[in-house]
């Protein structure tokens, strides 16, 4: 069976994103096994928002990777990018109904959310920036209590630190 792995980066008060969408306070210095992860995976999943910030970005970040876009409005398909409006059902369809490798949750907060509670991420690979923002788009949205299990941990030297949870049955 596939596994959905949210792997994000957030603030140290858990902001995936300034308001408007903008993580320009991400630390872009070094890869923090983004490049390792991004190989253990064959298909994305986000939410609209999260697909248009990624459209600002020079080349289509996930170009070479089956991409689903969350939306109430789903339209045609685009470039490798589907556009869908069931969120758990096709989750739930890409974990126990294909083959292939692991499925990035990209994000933001309301996808994060809705399978989250569906009990369909698997695991949470954070990388926490020693950062505080404040204010802004928080990482999950009002969840039920979620249970995890410390997988692994890495301390970098400008004060990052990514964690790795497997989710527990609550």
């Amino acid at each position: 069976m596939r596994k959905v792995k949210l792997f994000i980066a957030s603030s140290l008060d858990c902001y995936i994103a300034r308001n408007d969408g903008s993580v320009d306070w991400l630390f872009t210095d070094g890869d923090y096994g983004y490049a390792k992860f991004y190989d253990s995976i064959d298909t994305v999943i986000m939410g609209r928002k999260t697909y248009e910030t990624a459209l600002k970005f020079e080349e289509h970040p996930y170009k070479d990777k089956k991409c689903y876009v969350f939306t109430r409005n789903p339209s045609e398909k685009y470039r490798n990018v589907e556009f869908v409006s069931d969120v758990v059902g096709v989750t739930k369809s890409l974990v126990r109904s294909t083959e292939g490798r692991d499925i990035w949750l990209v994000g933001g907060a309301e996808i994060n959310s809705v399978l989250l509670d569906a009990g369909l991420i698997h695991e949470i690979i954070v990388a926490v920036h020693p950062t505080i923002l404040g204010r802004g788009i928080p990482m999950f949205n009002n969840v039920k209590q979620a249970n995890m299990k410390l997988v692994d941990l890495i301390r970098y030297d400008n004060g990052l630190v990514q964690m790795h949870y497997q989710l527990m049955p609550c």
